[in-house]
């Protein structure tokens, strides 16, 4: 008796470049083993696009617009935030990202996420990452788990990281003593503090470094 051939992995893609989505899901789509079920531009529309199709692998990139629900609430800021949301619907979920900032790596994997990929990854080193992602294993692009080793954890406070990422956005000091709820001299302190400990000159290389190691 012929063995009954395997159901193939439904996989589900969200970023909002629309040009790499739809391209990498024609490449997909040429696996024999692989089914292209969906497709979303924006944090809110990856949650909805899970809950409808409840694909076997979600391909997630890290930065993409939040979007609105059915309801006019946002939706997650990032892909790291759709993960974390994610988080036990039974969709593994591999987060794609453009820029190999190793400070990403340790924010995916306590999002939840099963895999972590540069978008320039070649197609069947992606495709192998679905495929024992959705065995149950993890899978880590090998060039990010190197740079992350060498970059080592982050050194910010909870509360410098908070500062500094209200700075991101722009503004006097004032400005962002107002979005995080503290006096400007508190400010001053935790930016001043940030930038000693990552050794830079100002407050912009401060952000700029931060980001660039995916701290904020």
């Amino acid at each position: 008796m012929a063995e009954t051939p395997a159901a193939p992995i439904r996989i589900a893609l969200a970023d909002d470049q629309a040009l790499l989505r739809s391209g990498l899901a024609a490449l997909l789509r040429l696996e024999a083993d692989v089914e292209v079920v969906g497709e979303a531009s924006d944090g809110a529309g990856a949650l909805a696009l899970v809950a409808e199709q409840h694909p076997d692998v979600l391909l997630l990139d890290v930065q993409m617009p939040a979007g609105a629900g059915p309801d006019g609430d946002p939706g997650p800021a990032d892909g790291l935030e759709a993960a974390e949301r994610l988080r036990g619907s039974g969709t593994r979920i591999i987060v794609l990202t453009t820029f190999g900032r190793a400070g990403y790596l340790r924010r995916t994997l306590e999002a939840g996420a099963d895999g972590f990929m540069v978008k320039d990854a070649p197609v069947d080193r992606l495709v192998d990452a679905i495929r024992r992602v959705h065995q149950g294993l993890r899978v880590v692009d090998p060039e990010l788990a190197a740079q992350s080793l060498a970059a080592g954890p982050n050194p910010l406070s909870a509360k410098e990281t908070e500062v500094l990422r209200a700075c991101s956005v722009g503004g006097s000091t004032a400005d962002v003593a107002a979005r995080v709820f503290l006096s400007e001299g508190t400010v001053r302190n935790h930016i001043s503090s940030a930038i000693g400990k990552l050794g830079v000159a100002n407050r912009a290389e401060a952000v700029r470094r931060a980001t660039d190691n995916g701290w904020l």
